[in-house]
């Protein structure tokens, strides 16, 4: 499946999960996206105990909190890729304070939608969401002093130019701290071809010594993971896109599927 083409079934799927308006619903939290009858509630982390969260914006597409780790300060100027109902925008705001801002970054004109009327609700005059690609941001550069993420990036097609933009729009000296999915080893082909595996599960996936190059050479400095989970997929998702052999080299390999959350620094 070509780049574009993959992004027209992101925005299908996110689209479809924005409007649904359910957590039951979210694509990693039900079989809508993943296969039938399996549950995917251990991508998704709490966020109950933050300051800020709020209910009505986790749609729990999540894989991390990487606003834990993200040195966000108060009066910073902060990016959220993939902002999706805006549950990552309205904790780093809580850190930021009144004299910060955050702006938040979706493909989906219904996640951005739906951002915003929480937004409005919450009556937050210093946070905005803008409809826009990762891959092509449109935003100035030197721009944001910090830039989050949370189980975005694999859903975006080319890895290399997400974290080159990233830098650009980040100012001399700051920093990103996102979650993301990734994999150890190689994933049996069928598994990481298939077009519903990719939306919201794990086959868009880089294996992360790549993940952690693409980081590297689009400038960062002083780059490491925070923390790390295995994913433990269920047999039965595995066998719709492996035959048993290929199953059981998986499970008995050193390939793994894991959440991670990295951040890295613009060099001055």
């Amino acid at each position: 499946m070509k780049a574009e083409e993959l992004k027209l079934v992101v925005k299908e799927k996110y689209g479809k999960i924005a409007l649904e308006n359910s957590n039951e619903n979210s694509c990693c939290g039900s079989s809508s996206c993943c296969g039938p009858g399996v549950e995917y509630t251990t991508f998704n982390e709490k966020y109950d105990n933050r300051e800020g969260y709020n209910p009505d914006a986790d749609l729990s597409l999540g894989c991390g909190i990487p606003t834990d780790y993200a040195g966000i300060n108060e009066g910073d100027h902060v990016l959220d890729l993939g902002s999706g109902a805006g549950n990552d925008c309205f904790v780093a705001r809580a850190l930021v304070g009144e004299s910060g801002k955050v702006t938040g970054l979706d493909l989906t004109e219904q996640m951005v939608t739906k951002a915003r009327e929480n937004c409005k609700k919450l009556n937050y005059g210093n946070v905005e969401f803008s409809l826009g690609d990762i891959e092509s941001m449109p935003f100035s550069e030197n721009l944001f002093d910090v830039v989050i993420s949370n189980c975005v990036l694999n859903l975006v097609p080319d890895k290399s130019k997400a974290f080159s933009e990233i830098f650009r729009v980040l100012k001399p000296g700051a920093h990103f701290c996102v979650s993301d999915v990734v994999v150890k080893g190689t994933l049996p082909e069928k598994l990481q071809k298939d077009a519903e595996m990719y939306v919201g599960c794990v086959s868009g996936a880089s294996e992360i010594n790549d993940y952690l190059k693409f980081i590297e050479e689009a400038g960062f400095v002083n780059f490491r993971v925070h923390k790390q989970k295995e994913i433990i997929l269920p047999d039965s998702l595995l066998l719709e896109n492996s035959n048993p052999d290929e199953l059981d080299s998986f499970r008995e390999g050193d390939t793994g599927i894991f959440s991670i959350t990295v951040s890295g620094e613009k060099r001055i």
